[in-house]
């Protein structure tokens, strides 16, 4: 059964002028289930993340009790770009323990989502671009920590780098990080993933998915993975505001496919989080993340 973290009383817990990015953790959900493609047996809502040893796993202590007594500096919240309060923090613990849920589902069931999630430009002592804890980073270390996975790779295909997860798992050897991504966008001081692709300004489809399907594989021969986390942000499509790249919105399901059918032949499961997507009509943003569920669907269930 294909099993999916959903955040249903927590999607906006922002001022009204914030809310646009949030919109589609309820709208995604919602056009599924009008489909059909899933039900409401599909999905689970995550208790919020108590343990702070997990957290502590990832995340700077001093970071970590800024974070939680609403303490940050004005540039620390100028960084996040949020506003900061009790109930956004509540919803990133809820967003981090989803994902711990969802990379145990994927163990079971094959593949597993978080409708939400992706924050991966939250290093160890910091937040970003609208992320305060590092979801799949919080996971992939709980994983490790408890002997439940022992090589993690985290594919990354976000338009922007996973600068925070680079940061993060420098010099760890048991998880490894791929990031392909636009190398002139944001953020522009980039850190060191263990494989980075940098791509030009309004690459193609078919040009995308030949070095995405080449790089795929090296990530997985140098990592050899028994567990993977992907970022699935659709801010790589044309319409995307923020992205400066030219993929379709079929190209970005066939981007998915490539993943996914990669980790379903080898046997790998894969936990999904589902990243950026900035493209003015809510519609083209909701259409290409719904195709990445209807991709996993199709080939595993």
């Amino acid at each position: 059964m294909l099993k999916i973290a959903h955040h249903p009383m927590y999607s906006h817990p922002l001022p009204a002028g914030h809310r646009f990015p949030m919109l589609k953790y309820e709208l995604i959900p919602a056009q599924l289930k009008y489909e059909g493609v899933v039900n409401e047996a599909n999905f689970f809502e995550p208790q919020i993340l108590t343990d702070e040893e997990t957290i502590l796993l990832t995340h700077d202590s001093q970071y970590w009790k800024r974070l939680k007594t609403l303490t940050l500096s004005y540039h620390e919240e100028r960084r996040i770009g949020f506003p900061l309060s009790e109930q956004l923090v509540e919803r990133e613990l809820r967003i981090c323990q989803g994902t711990i849920d969802s990379a145990l589902y994927a163990m079971q069931f094959g593949v597993s989502f978080n409708s939400a999630g992706g924050t991966h430009h939250a290093g160890s002592d910091w937040g970003e671009g609208f992320c305060l804890l590092n979801d799949q980073a919080v996971a992939a270390n709980y994983l490790v920590y408890n002997k439940i996975a022992s090589s993690v790779l985290i594919i990354d295909l976000d338009v922007h780098q996973g600068n925070g997860t680079a940061e993060i798992f420098d010099g760890h050897k048991a998880v490894f990080t791929f990031s392909m991504h636009g190398e002139k966008n944001f953020p522009f001081r980039k850190e060191n993933s263990d494989l980075d692709i940098g791509l030009k300004d309004h690459i193609g489809d078919e040009e995308y998915l030949t070095i995405l399907a080449e790089n795929l594989q090296k990530a997985i021969e140098l990592s050899a993975p028994d567990m993977i986390f992907y970022q699935a942000g659709v801010d790589v499509l044309s319409t995307d505001k923020l992205g400066k790249l030219s993929l379709s919105k079929e190209a970005c399901k066939q981007r998915d496919f490539l993943v996914l059918e990669k980790c379903k032949n080898l046997g790998l499961p894969v936990q999904v989080s589902m990243g950026g997507g900035y493209s003015p009509d809510i519609r083209d943003i909701v259409d290409a993340h719904c195709n990445t569920y209807k991709v996993a669907n199709e080939l595993y269930f």
